[in-house]
């Protein structure tokens, strides 16, 4: 059993920043994708950020290269999402999700179906 736990969400102005944090533990083992996706009210959910974590390459979506970035933590179970120049439109519940692909691309990484772990999210909430 794999768990997700993520923190670092809230409430911020326009043009601010937030740092998420995400950290899997748990039968980790078999583990090799971290992602975060998000999910606004009446919209899809979306992968916005992956990284592989024995490796280090990432993904990140059209919408969202230039403010945010995916970065290891602590530990490779252990991981960052900067959002920089926050929008109204960056508002959703951010959920951490991890995969056990031994390899991921940049056509199938975002496809939620594609991983077996899931936290319960944070709230992030930007006002303009």
């Amino acid at each position: 059993q794999v768990q997700l736990e993520e923190s670092g969400g809230g409430s911020v102005q326009a043009g601010g920043s937030l740092r998420l944090s995400c950290v899997m533990t748990g039968y980790t083992a078999q583990m090799n994708y971290m992602t975060w996706f998000r999910q606004a009210p009446g919209k899809e959910r979306e992968g916005v950020a992956a990284r592989y974590i024995h490796g280090g390459h990432t993904f990140l979506a059209d919408s969202v290269k230039g403010r945010y970035t995916i970065s290891q933590g602590s530990t490779k179970n252990h991981m960052w999402l900067q959002i920089d120049t926050l929008k109204p439109e960056d508002s959703a519940i951010y959920y951490c999700a991890a995969s056990d692909l031994r390899r991921m691309s940049s056509s199938n990484w975002q496809h939620a179906g594609h991983y077996q772990a899931w936290g319960p999210g944070t709230q992030v909430t930007v006002s303009s």
